[in-house]
């Protein structure tokens, strides 16, 4: 099981997610970075995790305000071998183009995330091999957001596999940061749906046999934040393989 570490700015700092209430984030407090600089936690969860990949959550943009560019082109500089995921509250290819570009240009290896709760059409999946400037390699990322029993979905996303591109985020907001372990009947539901997507699971990941747990459901992968702030995957348990869960 792969683990991306993932890193949510607010006001240029990392802050604790914790079941999507964004109005209650506070700076990081990590036993294993001691910082809310957000570079100083993005290599101390990239050498943790031995990561080619980071997922950015840039919070101001997803709360309407402006993406943080400065704070991220300086982050993705200074990660240079790192593919970094951004969801910056994109809601069509406009948005998408505004905030990618010049990050791109600044040879950041970038791909956009595409979140349910912010998309206005699905006509942005459509069009999704245009949606990279400057870097249609970097193939964007479907996030399918959901807190609850609620489909955060304006435009009909979870509805829509046949538009879903090969990597989709699975993202339960309630169960991030919560500890009450990953929501695998909906990776199995999901798999079930589109068995050819890679479905890479968000939220509520607690110890080592969680993500055990989670590639046998079906996830390729799994971000992850607050288990790797508490110390509940030690680097051993990253990179040591480990027997394959009985099935019962």
């Amino acid at each position: 099981m792969t683990v991306i570490p993932v890193i949510d700015l607010m006001h240029g700092q990392v802050v604790r997610a914790a079941g999507g209430l964004r109005s209650t984030y506070r700076p990081i407090v990590s036993g294993l970075c001691g910082s809310s600089d957000p570079l100083t936690v993005a290599r101390i969860l990239c050498d943790h995790c031995e990561a080619d990949r980071l997922y950015i959550a840039d919070l101001d943009a997803l709360q309407g305000g402006l993406p943080q560019l400065e704070v991220l082109r300086r982050l993705m500089q200074a990660l240079p071998g790192i593919e970094c995921w951004l969801d910056a509250g994109f809601t069509d290819e406009g948005d998408v183009a505004r905030v990618i570009k010049p990050l791109a240009e600044c040879g950041a290896r970038v791909a956009p995330v595409f979140g349910s709760e912010s998309l206005r059409s699905t006509r942005t999946l459509a069009a999704r091999s245009e949606a990279v400037p400057g870097a249609a390699h970097r193939e964007p990322i479907l996030s399918l957001d959901r807190r609850g029993a609620e489909r955060l979905d304006p435009a009909g996303c979870w509805e829509s596999p046949s538009l879903w591109p090969r990597r989709v985020i699975v993202m339960t907001l309630e169960r991030v940061g919560s500890g009450a372990g990953p929501d695998l009947d909906l990776i199995r539901a999901l798999r079930g749906r589109s068995p050819h997507t890679e479905l890479i699971g968000a939220g509520g990941v607690r110890h080592p046999a969680d993500l055990d747990s989670a590639r046998e459901a079906g996830a390729a992968a799994w971000l992850v934040a607050s288990a790797l702030h508490d110390g509940q995957l030690p680097r051993q348990s990253l990179r040591q393989p480990r027997p394959t869960p009985r099935q019962v």
